[in-house]
């Protein structure tokens, strides 16, 4: 179920018409709006180490690098990105705080 926006109101529309189908919409949209709230979840996480790396300092950068880790292996092993991109951050992150 997606949400129009019409002249400031909202509508839904579902376009399924089985009950198998307008089911999966259901769930599709139950699991857009929990993977949504996990992405901005692990966006701010990497911000912080990002701010931290930026005002160039190592202590604070070291810290947020250490509590983002475990939320990107978590999102690479739910599946809400994949184990290469997470590796990929934590690498370019590590290399930018040991430069520091």
């Amino acid at each position: 179920m997606r949400a129009l926006f019409l002249h400031g109101r909202t509508q839904e529309k579902l376009l399924a018409n089985s009950l198998g189908a307008k089911k999966r919409a259901r769930q599709a949209e139950s699991r857009r709006q929990h993977n949504a709230s996990r992405r901005s979840m692990m966006r701010t996480y990497l911000k912080a180490v990002v701010n931290a790396i930026e005002k160039k300092d190592k202590s604070s950068a070291e810290a947020a690098y250490q509590s983002a880790v475990p939320i990107l292996d978590r999102s690479a092993q739910q599946g809400l990105i994949s184990k290469n991109k997470a590796a990929r951050h934590k690498s370019r992150l590590n290399a930018q705080i040991k430069a520091l």
